[in-house]
């Protein structure tokens, strides 16, 4: 049973706060948290992303930027990232991970674009590409989270 999911994008709070807030509402009694390799620590999550999340019904407008840590890595029994070097550095740095980080995109063979500084549309090109990701993914962990 997966009950523990690590997303990680770069600055964490564009990306993977909106995937967590995502796999939050549908997973309701797993544990989602969220970090950053490169993490803006201490920021709130973008107001783009924010805005677009409420649209939905979600509210990450608590989310607080935090850098990957080994404590993360270790909780997690799923990790998720934005791209696929973000695998690889994860995986080079924690080797113990290796089976248990995939990208979100993985079932499409995508990375998710970084919309960071890049306007509402970039976010919605990239909140739609996480959108299909998590539907897919939860599809895949249905049984295993219930």
């Amino acid at each position: 049973m997966i009950d523990t999911i690590l997303i990680v994008c770069e600055g964490n709070i564009c990306r993977s706060p909106m995937a967590g807030g995502l796999l939050a509402h549908e997973l309701p009694r797993a544990r989602i948290t969220s970090a950053g390799l490169g993490a803006l620590v201490g920021r709130k999550a973008d107001t783009i992303a924010i805005e677009l999340m409420a649209e939905r019904g979600i509210d990450i407008s608590g989310h607080i930027a935090s850098a990957l840590s080994l404590q993360d890595v270790r909780a997690a029994q799923l990790v998720l990232t934005m791209t696929l070097e973000q695998r690889r550095r994860i995986e080079a740095t924690y080797s113990f991970v290796k089976g248990k980080v995939y990208r979100l995109g993985e079932h499409e063979g995508l990375d998710v674009l970084d919309p960071y500084r890049r306007g509402r549309a970039a976010f919605e090109m990239s909140l739609a590409q996480i959108e299909r990701s998590v539907s897919r993914w939860l599809e895949a962990m249905i049984p295993l989270v219930h």
